[in-house]
């Protein structure tokens, strides 16, 4: 049975990805490992759970930058994060000074909103 253990977002500014992820978003760091002068192998996680690992991998793949523009011109999520409940995750983060490009809207059977990561991404949370 395959299992995730780490998945990835391409981070425009590693620092700054750790100070959003951890700082605003309460992720925890899991590991923080040089790879050169200016990146580092840095990966973050819940912290009731070391099981799953979101790695803030740099964006410096020529790909990387067209791609991700083309996501959020479209207003397409990079990935999205489930919470318990939309509303109270969507006003914590708008009191955090989170910049939110979709308010919370029902989806169907979920509701979902949708906010810049500040590292090239929109992300949705989910619930």
């Amino acid at each position: 049975m395959l299992r995730i253990t780490i998945t990835s977002v391409f981070v425009d500014d590693q620092a700054k990805a750790l100070d959003f992820y951890t700082r605003i978003l309460g992720f925890v760091v899991r590991q923080d490992v040089p790879l050169g002068p200016t990146a580092r192998w840095l990966t973050v996680g819940m912290p009731d759970d070391d099981r799953i690992e979101l790695l803030l991998e740099p964006s410096e793949h020529r790909a990387v930058k067209p791609f991700k523009e083309a996501l959020v011109a479209d207003r397409i999520p990079f990935t999205s994060f489930s919470v318990e409940d939309v509303q109270a995750e969507y006003e914590r983060l708008v009191d955090l000074g989170v910049r939110f490009t979709q308010e919370p809207a029902p989806m169907g059977p979920v509701t979902t909103a949708v906010f810049d990561d500040t590292c090239g991404n929109l992300i949705q949370i989910a619930g």
